[in-house]
């Protein structure tokens, strides 16, 4: 490069710039990647509501009423329903939740869970033996719920239960599980 002579300047030389013209397969591609992000928006969101919901959803438990106690006779064990406090309407009868209901003596009770504690098979009771049995896989549980025999790693789950205007209320909602068991 030559120091005494000046610095060239090329813009003074250039053509002026063509206007951009839209063709029709740019147009095309950017149809194309509109419905791309609107067709990712519709298969995400809902992803990703499904991931962040049980952050954000609170759990709805409730005092819910079984019936007067004279229907639950001392020393015996009944079956009961209540409707499930998270119940939608369109739920119709698989709202209904069953218990078991133990009335050992006074105002004592004990309300378990109907699902064994191994699976979530229905338990049944048996009044002849004073045993609820688990008609899956042989779990067997004694009348006050702890585990007998068979393949149940722990005893019946109990509901919390309060006496109320001469009602049994049980603190329902969530139905106890192994991941959560004290509820």
């Amino acid at each position: 490069m030559n120091p005494e002579l000046p610095p060239h300047d090329c813009s003074q030389h250039a053509p002026p710039a063509a206007p951009v013209k839209k063709n029709r397969r740019d147009v095309l591609l950017w149809v194309g990647a509109g419905l791309n992000v609107v067709a990712g928006a519709m298969i995400g969101i809902p992803i990703v509501g499904y991931a962040l919901a049980s952050f954000f959803r609170k759990k709805k438990y409730d005092w819910v009423s079984l019936g007067k106690l004279e229907i639950f006779p001392e020393g015996q064990t009944r079956l009961a329903t209540y409707v499930n406090p998270l119940a939608r309407e369109w739920d119709g009868v698989t709202s209904d939740t069953p218990c078991w209901v133990r009335r050992v003596e006074g105002e004592e009770f004990q309300v378990f869970a109907i699902h064994c504690t191994h699976l979530g098979c229905p338990v049944r009771w048996f009044t002849e033996s004073k045993l609820f049995m688990c008609p899956c896989h042989g779990g067997v549980f004694y009348q006050n719920g702890a585990h007998a025999s068979g393949p149940p790693p722990r005893d019946l789950y109990e509901y919390k239960y309060e006496i109320r205007n001469g009602e049994l209320f049980v603190y329902a909602g969530e139905v106890p599980s192994l991941a959560n068991p004290n509820i």
